[in-house]
């Protein structure tokens, strides 16, 4: 049956992991251009299935990130018929890259914090207060009494540690805080993960952002950074995929911007937009706008044409998000 012809289940922790426990065999989702949350988040759930005697695979559109290897490897397959279907940190199915076709109406349990999510599965555990899925997954696996161990716990502040910026973004709560430090009684050299995450740069990709930042532009009295990252720029050094995911942090650093755009090219025709916002701008708004989605202070979307094609779309959806925020500052 089409999951999108029948309503989506909301459940809480008791009602998920009652719900987990009552099968046997799992098959893991996540986006593609897999970021620490994503991984983290869906590895995490599968060493925490294994560990109560459950069978589980995780699936993944892309290659895993070599940085991603002290606690991420290619896991054991077998056949995905009468399997549980679960997607961790994938607000929409549209996100599963080459897995949308076979999975993409057969997602049995999402589990999420995106507040975008677009209620693609059977059942739901949302917390879109959670500043990652991981904290999510870290009480999902508290409420099935799961054993953590030293990987488990690596995946996890993996997840916690990226998708707030090493804990200095807005979105961190004190929740946040606590399960770091419940994590920190674990094996996981927290110090070594930081460094690997946040302080570690190919020469390579130095010279990226050279490129990036001479074609810098600055738009709507300069509270607006736009950043591309060509095809031509990726193929002279080298730098591809996850590996750029550090630009976006780039464009919402200078002083004054409340928008940071990056736009890299993903195909001839292709690009995949980054937003990064400070109030009273959305960033989820302006991206909702692209056809994506995401988080208020962070967000992302695909869109389709040329690059002046694609920077006018994406300057038109910031410019109407700015001049509600403005029309609202001015009201008040």
């Amino acid at each position: 049956m089409d999951k999108n012809s029948v309503s989506c289940e909301h459940l809480n922790l008791r009602q998920t992991a009652k719900f987990l426990k009552q099968h046997d065999r799992f098959v893991i989702l996540t986006h593609t251009s897999v970021d620490g949350d994503a991984l983290g988040s869906a590895y995490a759930l599968y060493y925490g299935l294994r560990e109560i005697g459950k069978s589980a695979m995780v699936l993944l559109a892309d290659d895993i990130p070599p940085k991603y290897g002290y606690f991420a490897t290619e896991t054991v397959t077998f056949p995905t018929e009468g399997a549980v279907i679960v997607s961790v940190d994938l607000a929409d199915k549209r996100l599963m890259g080459k897995y949308e076709e076979e999975f993409g109406d057969r997602v049995d349990l999402s589990i999420d914090h995106h507040i975008s999510n677009t209620e693609y599965a059977a059942r739901l555990l949302l917390d879109a207060n959670a500043a990652a899925a991981c904290e999510v997954v870290y009480e999902l696996l508290e409420q099935m009494d799961v054993n953590i161990n030293d990987m488990t716990a690596k995946a996890l502040y993996t997840g916690l540690a990226t998708d707030t910026g090493c804990f200095k973004y807005a979105n961190v709560t004190a929740k946040t805080h606590l399960i770091a430090a419940q994590l920190y009684e674990y094996n996981i050299d927290a110090a070594e993960i930081n460094r690997l995450m946040f302080d570690t740069k190919s020469k390579n990709l130095l010279d990226l952002e050279r490129q990036v930042l001479q074609t810098a532009e600055y738009h709507f009295d300069n509270r607006c950074m736009l950043l591309a990252v060509t095809a031509e720029m990726q193929q002279q050094t080298g730098c591809s995929g996850t590996e750029l995911d550090g630009i976006a942090v780039i464009s919402r650093s200078l002083e004054g911007v409340l928008a940071g755009v990056t736009v890299k090219q993903t195909g001839e025709d292709v690009f995949k937009v980054s937003l990064r916002t400070y109030p009273p701008l959305s960033a989820a708004e302006i991206c909702k706008r692209l056809g994506g989605g995401g988080h208020v202070a962070a967000a992302g979307a695909t869109v389709h044409g040329t690059l002046s094609q694609v920077k006018e779309s994406v300057l038109n959806a910031v410019a109407a998000v700015m001049e509600e925020a403005d029309a609202g500052s001015s009201v008040n």
